[in-house]
C-alpha cells in the first residue's frame, strides 16, 4: 500500500491529504525521508567537482524536501491534536532527528566544502552571501570543529536534550488534560452566561453532565475573574500553578534541572562560558547584560505600579470581610471588579461584541487594506473537524494557504502558536507557504456563537501577525524564509499587528453584538481603549519575572534545584507575593520543550520596544493604513525573512533603532 506521506499530493495547493494519513504512516515515512536525506548528504560530500555554491549550499537546501514535508505534517498535527500514538512517535522521532542533524554538521567533507566557499565568495549575490554565512556559523556552533571525545559527547548531549524537550511538553499536556473540577449548582456564583456555556461544553467533552473547569486558559482565567467562591478559585489556581510539579511520572522539575546542566555542558564544549553566552551571541541583544538592562528598565516602574494596585485590591478584599493577604487566586477576581468600577467595563458585557468570526474578518480586512491580500474559504480536508482553511491571493495570484485552528480541546497543548507546514521558497520551484494559526479559545455549545475576551482577540491578531510574516515572505531559500530570524526579532511582526485590533475604525466595524448585530456603543469602545493599560503593572511583572528567571537559569553554573533557584531570583528582585511568574519553571514550555526561547523569553519585550516604535511611525504618518509605510513594512521586514541582520531590516523600515520610551509609554508605565 502506498504511504500517502510519500506519494504525490493531488490536493488543493498540495496540502497534506489529511483524510488519507493514518498514525501508522508517520514512522515509515520518517525513516524513508531520513534515508533520502542521508543519501543526498553523501552525494554532496563525495562530489568530485570543486565546491560551488550550487553543488554544496543549494544542494543542501534541497536535500531535505521530503523530510520537511513529513515533519511539517506530523508536528502540525501532533501539537494541535495529540493522542497516545502521536506522543509515542514524538518520543521516537526526537533522538532520530537530533542524530540526523549531528551527522550533517559533523560531516567533515561537507564542512570542508563550506569552508572552501567561505574563503572565496566571489560572484555571490547578497542572499547567497547571507545563506553561506548562516551555514558557516551554524556548523561552527554545532561543533563541526570539535574532535574525538568532545565531538561524540556533543552528539550525545544534543540527542538527550531533544528527548527531554519532548518529555517536558508531553508531561505538561498530560497534567493539563487530566485535571478538571466539576461544579455543582451552588458553585456557580458570579459566573456569566458565556463561561457557563463553555464549561458545559467542557463537561460534554469529558462525557459528564453539568459544568466543568479545566486547565485551558480560556476557562480558568475567566473562572478566576468571576467566581465568587474563593475556595474554588484557590483550588483551581493551585492546580494551574502545579502543572508539571505534581510528582510521579509527569513531574518536570528533574527534567528542567537535567536540561539546564546539559545546555551548560553543550555551551562549554563549544568554548562558551555558559549557555546564555552561546544562545545570545546570534540575537539582537548580543549578551546577557543587554537583556538584563532592558528588563530592569521595565521592572522598577512595573513593580511600583503592581504594588500600588495590590494595596487597592487588598482594600476591596477587606470590604468583603476577608482578612489576610491578597493571594494569586484573588488578583484576577478583584482586578476584574475594579476594572468594572473604574472603567465601567464588564467583561461579560463586552464579550458579546467580540465574536470569533468577526475578529477573524477584522484580521483579514486589515491585511487586505495594508497589503492587498484577499481570503477565500478553501474546501479541503483538515486534520480536525474544527480546523478551517483559506486561499490567500493578491491581484488574483495565489500567495499562501492560511489554516485556522481556534478552539481548545483536550488533545491540544495550551497556548497559541503559528507554524508553517510548508515554508515559502523559490529554489527548486516557486513554493507558496501553508501557514497554521493555533489558539485555545473556548468552544461554544452547538449553535451558539463563539465569543472572545479582548485578550483572546489580541492573541488572534498576534498569531496572525506571525502568519503574515510567513505568508508575505519573498526569498529564494527556505533557511532564510518567513520567521527564520533572530528570536528577539521574530515577535516584532506579531506584536506590531496587535495594534490594529485597537484601531477605533476597526473595532467600530467588527465589534458588533452577537444577538442584536449593533455596533459596540461609542462610549463602551472608548472605555475599552482607555482601559488598555489597566492592570499593566501585574502583566508586566509576571512577564519580566519569568524572563529574568529564564536568563538566570542559563548564566553561570546551573542550579541543582531549579525551584530553589527560581525562588532566589524572585526574592532578589522583590517579587510581589500576590503575583506569580507567568510561567513557573515546571510548566515553562517556551524554555524547556526546546531551545527556541531558552535564555530568550525576554525577546517578547525586546520586540515590543520595536513594535511600539514601529506603530508610532504609522501614527506620525497618515494613520494606521498609510500605504507608503505598509509597503515599507512588507518590503523591509515581512517579505525579507532572515535575508539580513535584524537591526539592518528594522533600520531600513524606521531609519533608526528605538529605545524603551515608546514601550513604557504604551504600557502606561512612563
Amino acid at each position: 500500500m502506498t504511504n500517502p506521506l510519500l506519494a504525490p499530493w493531488n490536493t488543493p495547493f498540495e496540502l497534506p491529504p489529511f483524510a488519507d494519513i493514518k498514525d501508522e504512516h508517520f514512522a515509515p515515512a520518517m525513516d524513508a525521508a531520513l534515508s533520502e536525506g542521508r543519501a543526498g548528504i553523501t552525494e554532496i560530500a563525495e562530489n568530485k567537482d570543486a565546491p560551488s555554491f550550487a553543488n554544496t549550499i543549494e544542494a543542501l537546501e534541497l536535500t531535505d524536501e521530503s523530510l520537511g514535508r513529513v515533519l511539517g505534517t506530523f508536528y502540525g498535527v501532533a501539537g494541535a491534536d495529540s493522542n497516545a500514538a502521536r506522543e509515542k512517535l514524538q518520543s521516537e522521532f526526537a533522538p532520530k532527528l537530533s542524530a540526523y542533524g549531528s551527522e550533517l554538521t559533523m560531516n567533515a567533507q561537507i564542512w570542508s566544502r563550506i569552508k572552501t566557499l567561505w574563503e572565496n565568495q566571489d560572484g555571490l549575490d547578497e542572499q547567497q552571501q547571507r545563506l553561506l554565512y548562516l551555514y558557516h556559523r551554524n556548523f561552527i556552533r554545532s561543533g563541526a570543529d570539535l574532535e574525538g571525545n568532545d565531538r561524540d559527547r556533543l552528539t550525545e548531549v544534543k540527542s538527550r536534550l531533544a528527548t527531554l524537550g519532548t518529555e517536558f511538553g508531553q508531561n505538561l499536556l498530560a497534567d493539563e488534560r487530566d485535571w478538571f473540577m466539576e461544579l455543582g449548582a451552588d458553585d456557580l456564583g458570579g459566573l456569566p452566561d458565556f463561561l457557563l456555556e463553555a464549561m458545559q461544553g467542557a463537561a460534554k467533552e469529558k462525557n459528564l453532565d453539568g459544568h466543568v473547569v479545566t486547565l485551558s486558559r480560556s476557562l480558568i482565567v475567566p473562572f478566576l475573574q468571576f467566581s465568587t467562591r474563593r475556595d474554588l478559585r484557590e483550588g483551581a489556581y493551585k492546580a494551574w500553578a502545579a502543572r508539571g510539579a505534581n510528582g510521579g511520572s509527569t513531574d518536570n522539575r528533574g527534567i528542567a534541572a537535567e536540561t539546564l546542566a546539559l545546555r551548560h555542558e553543550r555551551a562549554q564544549l563549544l568554548g562558551y562560558a555558559d549557555f546564555a553566552a552561546y544562545k545570545l551571541e546570534t540575537e539582537m541583544a548580543g549578551n546577557a547584560d543587554n537583556v538584563r538592562d532592558l528588563l530592569m528598565q521595565v521592572w522598577a516602574p512595573a513593580r511600583a505600579a503592581a504594588l500600588k494596585d495590590q494595596d487597592i485590591l487588598e482594600g476591596m478584599m477587606r470590604e468583603d470581610g476577608i482578612n489576610g493577604d491578597l493571594k494569586a487566586w484573588d488578583w484576577h477576581h478583584y482586578s476584574e471588579r475594579r476594572r468594572k468600577a473604574e472603567h465601567d467595563l464588564d467583561e461579560a458585557e463586552l464579550k458579546p461584541y467580540l465574536q470569533l468570526e468577526k475578529m477573524i474578518q477584522a484580521s483579514f480586512d486589515c491585511a487586505t487594506r495594508l497589503f492587498g491580500l484577499e481570503f477565500a474559504p478553501l474546501d479541503a480536508d483538515m486534520y480536525h473537524e474544527d480546523v478551517r482553511a483559506w486561499d490567500v491571493t493578491r491581484n488574483g495570484k495565489h500567495i499562501a494557504v492560511f489554516i485556522g485552528d481556534y478552539f481548545a480541546r483536550g488533545s491540544k497543548r495550551s497556548g497559541a502558536w503559528c507554524m508553517a507546514m510548508r515554508a515559502q521558497k523559490k529554489l527548486g520551484g516557486d513554493t507558496a507557504p501553508h501557514v497554521v494559526n493555533v489558539c485555545n479559545f473556548a468552544k461554544p455549545a452547538p449553535g451558539a456563537t463563539a465569543l472572545l475576551s479582548f485578550d483572546d482577540a489580541r492573541t488572534l491578531f498576534h498569531e496572525f501577525g506571525h502568519a503574515l510574516h510567513q505568508m508575505l515572505s519573498d526569498v529564494r531559500y527556505e533557511t532564510i524564509s518567513g520567521t527564520s530570524v533572530a528570536r528577539d526579532f521574530v515577535e516584532l511582526p506579531s506584536q506590531l499587528y496587535e495594534h490594529w485590533l485597537s484601531v477605533p475604525e476597526v473595532l467600530s466595524k467588527y465589534a458588533v453584538h452577537a444577538e442584536t448585530g449593533e455596533a459596540m456603543p461609542q462610549d463602551m469602545l472608548q472605555r475599552l481603549l482607555d482601559a488598555q493599560t489597566y492592570d499593566m503593572g501585574f502583566s508586566t511583572v509576571e512577564f519580566v519575572a519569568s524572563a529574568l528567571v529564564d536568563l538566570a537559569f542559563h548564566e553561570g553554573t546551573p542550579a541543582d534545584d531549579v525551584m530553589v533557584k527560581q525562588a532566589d531570583v524572585l526574592k532578589s528582585i522583590g517579587m510581589p507575593e500576590a503575583i506569580e511568574m507567568r510561567h513557573r519553571t515546571p510548566q515553562f514550555a517556551h524554555v524547556f520543550t526546546g531551545d527556541g526561547y531558552s535564555s530568550g523569553y525576554y525577546s517578547y519585550m525586546w520586540s515590543e520596544v520595536m513594535d511600539a516604535d514601529a506603530f508610532e511611525a504609522f501614527e506620525e504618518a497618515d494613520g494606521p493604513f498609510d500605504p507608503k509605510l505598509a509597503r515599507s513594512l512588507e518590503d523591509n521586514i515581512l517579505s525579507a525573512g532572515g535575508s539580513k541582520e535584524a537591526d539592518v531590516l528594522y533600520k531600513a523600515f524606521r531609519g533608526r533603532m528605538p529605545d524603551a520610551t515608546a514601550l513604557l509609554k504604551g504600557r502606561g508605565l512612563a
